[in-house]
């Protein structure tokens, strides 16, 4: 059985004071609303650093230490910190709180971060989810409660990663590149505009993911040729380490707003992302890395709900996982 590490932390986070506490809770929405752009915020190109899989890692500072290697995951509503980095640095405790995975609802402690440096204008006061580190892959998480108001750009070719305001010039005039307009559910970006061999289907944009996810209401829809490839059972663990199976497939084709990809590699399985974002009944896939490296440039844009890419000079992507030689 291949193990697939899935890193997808869900929308809701509900806290209290303690884990132990009364039974009232506060909920804590990570991304409540998109706030006034910062005009002022500095471009910097983070260079990153590829881990064991498809997923990507930064540089962060936490109030002056490090740096540490973070996970950029746009599926993840909240940033976390590794159980050891939060022990390291004696951070403060937060509480505790509900998060949501691909595997179901678990308790977690949260910790308060005073400061998070990922680019030249600090974060302030982060309440960071407490996860081990074996699960993480990483010394933490970079969710979308850093980057809501921002926009992320990913350019393969010279393996950097910057992070500008979302109104920012970016690469729209670059030969080759392709806009998507997408809507935001639960701090992810959704794109509707999308056919898995010409039947619809819809695609949540996560980086957190080292290989794209369907759901059981996708795979019976294009049950039949549309599926090649033997059937091997899989595993994806979540990043509380909970453990789910799934069948690895390969869909022919599949287009999002114009973009073609041949071939994906899919695992398909009953994650509860999908029943967390209503999507449970509807055809629906988790785009991972395994797709998303497959472009020369991209930028996801959450202020402005676009996803944009710059196609790679060859007219015909083909995209498959990651090697299992390495996992």
């Amino acid at each position: 059985m291949m193990l697939l590490r899935a890193l997808l932390i869900g929308s809701a986070l509900v806290g209290s004071t303690a884990l132990s506490a009364q039974p009232a809770t506060t909920r804590l929405d990570a991304v409540s609303g998109v706030p006034e752009i910062d005009q002022k915020t500095q471009t910097e190109d983070l260079r990153f650093k590829n881990e064991r899989d498809d997923r990507l890692t930064v540089p962060v500072r936490l109030s002056g230490s490090g740096p540490y290697q973070f996970l950029v995951d746009t599926g993840a509503d909240r940033t976390a910190v590794s159980r050891e980095l939060a022990s390291t640095l004696k951070l403060e405790s937060a509480g505790g709180a509900e998060l949501h995975t691909i595997g179901g609802v678990s308790n977690v402690h949260t910790a308060r971060v005073q400061s998070l440096e990922l680019t030249r204008t600090p974060e302030r006061a982060i309440e960071a989810a407490v996860l081990d580190r074996a699960n993480i892959g990483a010394d933490g998480i970079v969710g979308v409660d850093l980057l809501r108001s921002q926009r992320v750009q990913f350019d393969f070719e010279k393996q950097t990663m910057s992070i500008v305001p979302s109104k920012a010039p970016d690469f729209r005039n670059e030969p080759g590149t392709i806009v998507v307009q997408a809507r935001r559910k639960n701090g992810r970006l959704i794109v509707t505009d999308a056919q898995a061999n010409d039947r619809s289907v819809t695609v949540v944009l996560d980086t957190g993911s080292q290989v794209s996810i369907g759901n059981y209401a996708l795979r019976r829809r294009l049950l039949g040729p549309s599926l090649v490839n033997a059937r091997q059972t899989v595993e994806l663990e979540s990043v509380t380490g909970e453990k789910i199976t799934g069948d690895y497939m390969f869909i022919r084709e599949l287009d999002i707003g114009g973009i073609g990809l041949k071939d994906l590699a899919v695992v398909f399985t009953d994650a509860h992302t999908f029943k967390q974002l209503g999507l449970e009944d509807t055809p629906a896939l988790l785009l991972g890395m395994n797709a998303i490296r497959a472009f020369k440039k991209v930028s996801i844009d959450f202020a402005n709900r676009k996803f944009r890419v710059v196609l790679p000079e060859h007219s015909e992507i083909e995209t498959q996982v990651a090697s299992a030689g390495a996992l």
